[in-house]
């Protein structure tokens, strides 16, 4: 008999699962491994495909782009219509295109800066805002960042800037929503081989490097990132909020 999860009788809405690779696919599997009822949101039709070959029907989807708020609001309402009020959130979700994120941040268009700043910090504003007014109290917003938030690293350019504003975010929205026992993080994972970091140039030398730096000397894994966002939409990380968690074995420590 499966023993009860510390995610038991919860529901998490967990955004950007782009296939079995990505970091929020073990959060998704931690999550339910603990118990929890998990709700994926979709960007578009060629991603809800992906989905459905790594999925089951124990797994609900949702349509969310989050390039319109209006997006944003409707599939958070069809959400509780649905599936009631929420516990919490994953966002996982960042986007430069390939033009901004090779070029360097001294080539940044306005466009491209514009857009990458949209998609990967003011979407955890907006689903924050519209998330919000359908979860429990003690709820948990949880976003996905980077050490290139504080650190200068090679070829991440336009997309270090845009986690730096998400991680600010993160502390704003956590003050916003502490009246109503609602909590904000970030997780900053250690580079992993996902779809995001293939879209980086030279990712196998960042992997390389990254590894090197572990306490270890073997890479995080999305399993163990996981395992950190299950316990931050627990009730046991009540007390947390407004605080960017490191799961990278120790690389930022050097």
């Amino acid at each position: 008999m499966q023993l009860e999860g510390i995610l038991s009788e919860k529901t998490i809405v967990i955004m950007g699962v782009a296939n079995k690779n990505s970091i929020a696919w073990g959060c998704t599997k931690a999550i339910m491994d603990q118990g929890a009822k998990v709700v994926l949101t979709y960007q578009n039709d060629r991603i809800k495909k992906s989905l459905n070959k790594i999925v089951d029907d124990s797994i609900a989807l949702v349509e969310c782009d989050v390039s319109e708020d209006a997006n944003i609001e409707k599939a958070f309402k069809q959400i509780k219509d649905k599936f009631g009020k929420v516990d919490g959130i994953i966002h996982a979700i960042a986007f430069a295109d390939k033009e901004t994120l090779e070029g360097g941040v001294l080539n940044t268009k306005k466009e491209g800066y514009n857009l990458a700043q949209d998609v990967s910090a003011y979407s955890l504003i907006a689903v924050s805002r519209y998330g919000a007014e359908i979860m429990n109290e003690k709820g948990s917003i949880v976003t996905l960042t980077y050490f290139g938030s504080t650190r200068a690293i090679p070829n991440y350019n336009m997309m270090g800037i845009a986690k730096a504003s998400l991680e600010s975010s993160v502390r704003y929205l956590a003050s916003d929503l502490g009246d109503r026992h609602i909590r904000v993080n970030a997780i900053s994972a250690g580079a992993i081989k996902t779809l995001a970091v293939t879209g980086i140039k030279h990712h196998r030398d960042l992997l390389k490097e990254s590894q090197s730096r572990t306490v270890d000397g073997e890479n995080v894994s999305t399993s163990e990132v996981g395992n950190v966002a299950a316990f931050l939409v627990s009730d046991m990380a009540t007390g947390v909020t407004g605080d960017v968690i490191y799961v990278d074995k120790g690389v930022h420590l050097i």
